[in-house]
């Protein structure tokens, strides 16, 4: 006789999880409105375009330190860790955890494609999902070997990366790097265009990085993130469970972090952001992210014991737990705003209006979040991707 086979009732929920999650997802949009409004080769190399002087500077300089690499690690950290939380709730259920995690993760692969190829090309779910696929083949691992594990896919772009410095130098991204001025006019009169327009680069864009982006890139660094995260659950770190002196350490960590992507960001600027330059400065924030995205998980989870029933605590958890959902609006109100079929304002925007707009979008998104979990157990697209995934309807009404 099995339990109730369903979903985890929020009663069940891990509020620090919830909090983190939460946080990951309102952190991301930082770099995310970066794409949506701007040319993508922006986000490689900033000076490509727009305005980067004096408050647009230092909006980008912020954005880099504290949110670029930084948020993304740790929402992939959390989907590892979800991974091992699902299966094993659905194996202490007696149901068949294996078949319901492929199942889920190929729901989760199914609307990532429609979402890159109807929406916006910088989504994260198709690497998320075909990614989920591999962790379930090493779930079983301890913590440590875990760790080693990551350690082994964490390594293996900046050793790429790092070769290529050496060997070749700044001619190994130097097309990406500096791209010529009508690939990034052409960009901008794509995405001002219709629908329509859009999906030449849209298609070619999410193609690229689902194949060659995800096999060469992605699915290493996605994947050593996952499997951190996962052995940091099996330690209790993401779930709360750890002393509160080890939480200090994880944010004097982030502090260390910080300096480190500050210090590749003087690296660059001393080398006046030469292509030579580049392949060692991405280097900088990506250790730097790693340790940042830590003093993350260590100041949520502190503020959440101090916090724990507060408003800001509450609001947080109501994010994580719609995550989904809000992923995926982020993208619709973005597209909308930025997009010909919208208000067309794609490269017209300085990166300080891009920054009002994701405190805009925030300001809608969390009070959203709380009101609407005061009336329904899921978000939208979360209870499709449940009723998928167990193949039938979930009650979403509270109280029923």
């Amino acid at each position: 006789m099995t339990r109730d086979p369903g979903p985890t009732p929020p009663s069940d929920r891990i509020t620090s999880l919830d909090a983190l999650r939460g946080f990951a997802l309102l952190g991301i949009l930082v770099i995310n409105i970066r794409v949506f409004s701007m040319p993508e080769q922006t986000l490689l190399n900033p000076t490509v375009y727009g305005d980067f002087t004096g408050l647009d500077y230092w909006t980008w300089f912020l954005g880099h330190v504290f949110a670029q690499a930084k948020f993304i690690t740790l929402f992939s950290a959390l989907f590892g860790a979800g991974v091992l939380l699902f299966v094993e709730s659905k194996e202490e259920k007696g149901q068949d955890a294996a078949r319901l995690h492929l199942r889920r993760t190929a729901v989760l692969i199914a609307i990532g494609l429609l979402h890159a190829y109807l929406l916006w090309y910088g989504d994260i779910l198709v690497t998320y999902g075909l990614t989920g696929i591999f962790l379930l083949f090493v779930r079983d691992l301890d913590a440590r070997r875990l760790t080693t594990l990551a350690g082994v896919f964490l390594l293996f772009v900046p050793a790429i990366e790092l070769f290529a410095a050496v060997s070749i130098g700044g001619e190994a991204i130097a097309a990406q790097w500096q791209p010529a001025e009508a690939a990034i006019r052409e960009q901008v009169a794509t995405y001002r265009g219709g629908w329509l327009d859009q999906m030449s680069h849209r298609v070619s864009s999410s193609f690229q990085r689902q194949t060659s982006g995800f096999i060469g890139q992605s699915f290493w660094r996605v994947g050593g993130v996952m499997l951190l995260g996962m052995a940091l659950y099996k330690k209790g770190v993401l779930t709360d469970e750890r002393s509160t002196a080890f939480y200090r350490r994880l944010v004097a960590g982030g502090v260390v972090g910080v300096g480190i992507v500050v210090a590749g960001v003087a690296y660059v600027e001393a080398n006046d952001w030469s292509a030579g330059a580049a392949l060692y400065w991405r280097q900088f924030n990506y250790v730097g992210s790693l340790l940042v995205a830590g003093g993350y998980v260590g100041l949520v989870t502190l503020f959440v014991r101090w916090r724990g029933e507060g408003l800001a605590t509450r609001a947080l958890a109501a994010v994580g737990r719609t995550a989904f959902t809000n992923y995926l609006l982020q993208t619709v109100v973005a597209t909308t705003i930025f997009y010909g079929h919208g208000l067309g304002l794609f490269g017209s925007v300085s990166r300080v209006e891009a920054m009002g707009i994701v405190v805009a979008i925030w300001a809608v998104q969390v009070p959203l979040s709380v009101l609407w979990l005061r009336y329904f157990r899921f978000g939208p697209v979360e209870w499709v991707w449940r009723t998928l995934t167990y193949g039938e309807a979930q009650p979403m009404r509270l109280g029923n």
